[in-house]
């Protein structure tokens, strides 16, 4: 399998209504178009900052011929992520210049090559390699190396979402404590991506899960669906913070790690449920309030506060293609096998997407919008 990063290069197409600029460095878009030069594709532009639904549009651009080291790709599916609104929004790390077209995620189908491409044939499967990719289109042109191949035999909702959030979850899961079968890991946020990925991985780890989720209609569907997936325990926010909780802690050890996708008061009762030493490890923050971490966790408690972020992780292991590999490989296994599947999900036909759009940004949901081309 060749490396999952490498820096991808783009001739700017012609453009029709606007078109797009190459975004931030490292993985620029791919020439929007159709899978045939003279044709048009359909890309998802946003020219401003703002609400999803009202800044999103779409335009058609022409296709630039395939370079010796290009491939054309035709997009099959791709989701909408929290990363991507957050961008839209200009609330994100990495911004592309503007105009640019949305999403980081997704999968294709290799089209065509050029002359001297050699990692990558007619008919694969390829997710992009970086962020800013934009791939809220119908079809495009990169690089070979913004490619990494995934098995064709993967459903097509879990090859469109395999690699940020399972990817998240996994390292969260590696790289930070060293975890054994019986171990325990506490997490909020529980009914994300993530989180649906963290309790399947740590489950064919061994690794049991209590997982945080807020109170809402339904409770009980979500509940289900969450234990369907191998989930152990299952609370909301206000029963975890209850003195019934503690009589969890008399089935189970404390949990050695926790992940924080919140913030505010939801990520300090993670703090406080978990055991001397432990770490947690802050990937998101929906509430967009800050992490309150009481003294007494640092001080007497010893606990380890971490932040990750799968773009950093990413570049930081940038010429580590061998790990990389190993960790989509692995996930690529569970997905064939069935241990790891999509999150709860929604296809939307492409042409609808200001419905996917709506739909992404509405509370208390938990089904991931993805749009299908």
């Amino acid at each position: 399998m060749p490396g999952l990063l490498g820096v991808a290069t783009l001739r700017a197409a012609p453009r029709l209504g606007g078109g797009v600029r190459a975004a931030l460095g490292g993985s620029p878009p791919w020439g929007c178009n159709l899978p045939r030069r003279g044709h048009t594709a359909s890309c998802l532009v946003y020219a401003e900052h703002g609400e999803p639904a009202k800044v999103v549009k779409m335009e058609e651009q022409l296709l630039p011929p395939v370079g010796e080291r290009e491939v054309l790709i035709r997009m099959l599916a791709a989701p909408i992520n929290p990363a991507d609104i957050n961008m839209l929004q200009g609330k994100y790390g990495i911004q592309p210049p503007l105009p640019a077209i949305g999403g980081n995620e997704g999968v294709g189908q290799v089209e065509e090559v050029g002359s001297k491409v050699t990692k990558v044939k007619p008919g694969d499967w390829v997710l992009p390699v970086g962020s800013v990719f934009g791939t809220w289109r119908t079809a495009g042109v990169c690089s070979e190396d913004a490619m990494v191949t995934v098995p064709r035999d993967l459903p097509l909702l879990s090859a469109a979402t395999i690699h940020v959030n399972p990817a998240t979850a996994y390292c969260m899961l590696h790289d930070f404590t060293p975890l054994k079968p019986g171990d325990v890991v506490i997490q909020n946020g529980a009914n994300s991506a993530v989180g649906q990925a963290v309790i399947q991985i740590a489950a064919s780890m061994g690794v049991r899960t209590v997982n945080i989720v807020r109170d809402r209609p339904e409770l009980g569907k979500l509940v289900e669906k969450l234990k369907a997936m191998g989930a152990d325990f299952v609370l909301t926010e206000e029963e975890l913070r209850k003195v019934e909780a503690k009589e969890l802690w008399k089935k189970l050890p404390k949990p050695r790690l926790a992940f924080n996708c919140v913030g505010g008061k939801s990520a300090t009762e993670l703090l406080r449920n978990i055991e001397r030493s432990g770490t947690m490890v802050t990937y998101g923050g929906m509430s967009r309030q800050p992490v309150i971490i009481p003294t007494s966790a640092l001080i007497f408690n010893d606990i380890k506060v971490l932040g990750f972020w799968m773009t950093q992780w990413k570049r930081h292991y940038a010429q580590d293609g061998e790990r990389q590999a190993r960790m989509l490989s692995e996930l690529c296994s569970l997905a064939r096998v069935g241990k790891l599947t999509a999150p709860m999900c929604n296809e939307v036909p492409f042409h609808d997407f200001q419905v996917a759009l709506e739909a992404a940004v509405k509370p208390f949901l938990s089904e991931k919008q993805i749009l299908v081309m």
